[in-house]
């Protein structure tokens, strides 16, 4: 990888950085005031991902705040299941609906992988328009859901506080369950290659609800997955570093970056950072993993766990950032305080 003064590509080639790059999950999100003017702008959540100019300011807020080293795409990971053919609504209070897939039928009114981009055109557009107006040394990030995860959206139709509706499709019918993790894994390769030719310098997989994976089934459904969506980007990108996500592999983050090919492993917070740094980070670059929390309580505990998390994770390269999406409820001024205790 050629020199490059951005902190976070620096991370991912192995660097050891005194101070770590830091960005945060959901950093351009419902905490903050601009994006809930921008937000009322748009009148509704699709419209705001799929207006590029309103999706690229609410990108670009964070940055000008906080001045954080990576700038995630505004989007969100069900807007694949839509250019696949599933219908998205938004419920006021109670999130996203989508149409099932639990049949044949369903399966096979799908579209294509192929026609997924005229839908998802906005999204390209909206990556054109941050990258121009990023300091030289803030990361493009482009994203998208892992196949397990969006599966068990596309499969329940909503979120579920267990996956069932995904797991009972996997044991009861598991060739249209298996051809629906295909249908997903060939959709974001297509969509995060796309991303990466419209400006995004690194990708993540965001694989939310791994952690319910176990067993042989993590294997099947979150590590192989991830494995041949990396090995085709790497194939078609070969200078573009790629961030896993498996949220709550637990001992299932050991190993996790060697056997896929991920450049860095993100972490949520039911790990220490201490038992990370012994067993994952001497595979390379890990990102994680302050507990969301400390981003609405603050206080001297916030900054003695961010200083902990540093710590434990100073003898590698290291992106620092939340175990999880910071919450609409968080202070916009504690990450103020979070990014003083990291930076000094």
């Amino acid at each position: 990888m050629a020199a490059t003064k951005k902190k976070l590509m620096r991370a991912m080639a192995g660097e050891v950085q005194a101070v770590p790059p830091v960005w945060l999950m959901r950093q351009a999100g419902r905490y903050l005031p601009e994006y809930k003017a921008t937000r009322a702008r748009a009148g509704d959540f699709l419209t705001l991902c799929y207006t590029p100019e309103l999706a690229a300011e609410v990108t670009l807020q964070p940055i000008r705040r906080y001045g954080f080293d990576g700038a995630i795409l505004f989007a969100d990971i069900l807007l694949v299941p839509q250019a696949l053919g599933a219908d998205l609504w938004f419920v006021a209070g109670e999130g996203p609906r989508l149409s099932t897939i639990t049949s044949q039928g369903d399966f096979d009114a799908l579209r294509g992988v192929e026609d997924i981009h005229e839908t998802l055109s906005p999204v390209y557009e909206t990556l054109g328009l941050v990258k121009p107006e990023l300091p030289s040394d803030v990361t493009l990030i482009g994203f998208a859901g892992a196949p397990w995860t969006v599966a068990t959206y596309m499969i329940a139709g909503r979120g579920t506080k267990d996956q069932g509706p995904a797991h009972a499709l996997k044991h009861e019918n598991p060739a249209i369950f298996d051809a629906l993790i295909d249908r997903i894994t060939a959709a974001t390769v297509e969509y995060l290659s796309a991303q990466i030719d419209a400006g995004a310098e690194v990708v993540k997989l965001f694989d939310s609800w791994a952690g319910s994976l176990k067993g042989a089934d993590f294997h099947r459904y979150a590590l192989e997955p991830a494995k041949r969506i990396i090995s085709e980007l790497k194939a078609r990108h070969p200078g573009t570093p790629v961030i896993a996500f498996p949220r709550e592999a637990g001992e299932n983050y050991v190993g996790f970056a060697r056997a896929t090919g991920a450049d860095c492993v993100a972490l949520d917070n039911s790990v220490s950072a201490e038992w990370a740094a012994a067993r994952v980070q001497v595979d390379g670059c890990v990102q994680g993993n302050l507990d969301p929390r400390h981003m609405v309580t603050g206080g001297q505990a916030m900054i003695d766990e961010t200083r902990r998390i540093m710590r434990a994770f100073s003898d590698g390269p290291h992106i620092f950032n939340l175990g999880h999406g910071i919450t609409p409820d968080a202070d916009p001024d504690n990450v103020s305080r979070m990014l003083e205790a990291i930076r000094g």
